[in-house]
């Protein structure tokens, strides 16, 4: 795929067991760890392709995002303060809605290999207690798309936390302005509702959120 349609991937990711985890056995445990992860994890559904189904590229992937990125911080500030006021239900189908849309975004749009190859820089950027980690994909002598990830301290590590594209534009803070049109009243039936049906679309109805 080209660098470009990654890139609208990212825009739009802020704007709305059959295989095990990919290359996180040996990340390590410091800041860049889990974004060596999850680029090794992304070229493997890359070489997959789509002559492998949707679903299984997504099983493929899964555990490796559950591992790398800190999916409930990321939920909880994407819908900021309407967040307490969320039912215990609607708060746990949105968490897994959100974790197959975050999945399937994925799949979606890294489903070819054109041999890319990631770097990930090992020095980083301290940003109060997060931390800045700075990466690329994208064919040797060509074109990269440059991905920031914000690193933050979790009960089991080191955990994105945010995206930052071209090194500034905060994911979860676009992600968190369009989610606000869709909460109202402490009640979150819309998002949910958006969310499930872009699952579907993304994966032709092979995943069930």
């Amino acid at each position: 795929m080209m660098v470009a349609s990654r890139r609208v991937f990212l825009t739009a990711l802020g704007s709305t067991a059959l295989f095990p985890a990919l290359g996180w056995a040996d990340a390590g445990t410091g800041p860049t760890a889990p974004v060596e992860a999850l680029n090794q994890a992304l070229i493997a559904i890359m070489k997959a392709g789509d002559s492998t189904p949707f679903l299984k590229r997504f099983q493929m992937l899964a555990p490796t995002v559950d591992q790398v990125f800190d999916l409930a911080r990321i939920l909880r500030v994407s819908v900021g303060a309407y967040w307490s006021t969320l039912p215990a239900a609607q708060q746990q189908k949105l968490q897994q809605v959100f974790r197959s849309f975050i999945v399937a975004t994925y799949v979606a749009n890294f489903h070819s290999y054109n041999d890319e190859v990631s770097s990930v820089s090992p020095t980083t950027r301290a940003v109060g207690a997060q931390q800045v980690v700075a990466s690329t994909l994208g064919k040797p002598s060509g074109d990269s798309l440059r991905i920031d990830y914000v690193m933050g301290q979790s009960g089991s590590g080191w955990k994105i936390q945010d995206i930052l594209l071209d090194g500034t534009i905060s994911r979860v803070a676009v992600q968190r302005s369009d989610f606000a049109s869709l909460l109202s009243d402490g009640n979150a039936s819309r998002l949910i509702a958006s969310l499930e049906q872009k699952v579907s679309t993304l994966s032709s109805g092979a995943i069930s959120s």
